[in-house]
């Protein structure tokens, strides 16, 4: 059963490949403007996930692709954006939460929820990975312990 249903997750997953990022501009923690269709341009894999600092799946993935991301980086060059979708006076609880837990992610802020909208993200969390060329080569709802292992495979 966990089998079959892996095997048509990967085959949804794979039904987005040649997709692209919509042109929409997001405001990094220190206020910097973004336009999120330049980072599928990089020439590198990246990473892309939404989350909100009120989601419990969501602190679990981030704090999980910490411990891996530095191998991530030196085997693939990845890059990896966090999208908080926070509103009101949430947002303001993103930077604490990124600095204290010592993430090196690129942190994006999308309180109107546009790129969410764009992307057809419908709840967090939501993580999408593209390849070298931009196209998302790979998407996933939610969060369970050892979801990190699809994730290297699509970046390799």
């Amino acid at each position: 059963m966990k089998k079959s249903l892996f095997l048509i997750l990967a085959l949804w997953a794979s039904i987005a490949v040649h997709a692209s990022l919509p042109e929409v501009i997001l405001h990094d923690m220190d206020g910097r403007e973004v336009n999120v269709a330049s980072l599928a341009q990089s020439g590198k894999p990246v990473i892309i996930s939404f989350f909100a600092t009120w989601c419990k799946p969501c602190m679990r993935e981030l704090k999980a692709m910490h411990d891996l991301y530095p191998d991530w980086q030196d085997e693939t060059g990845v890059e990896m954006y966090i999208v908080s979708i926070d509103q009101g006076q949430d947002v303001q609880k993103v930077k604490p939460l990124v600095n204290g837990n010592g993430w090196e992610y690129h942190v994006l802020l999308d309180p109107n929820e546009t790129l969410k909208r764009e992307m057809n993200v419908q709840t967090v969390p939501h993580l999408f990975v593209l390849d070298k060329n931009g196209n998302i080569v790979y998407n996933h709802v939610g969060y369970t312990d050892g979801d990190e292992d699809a994730i290297r495979t699509y970046l390799r």
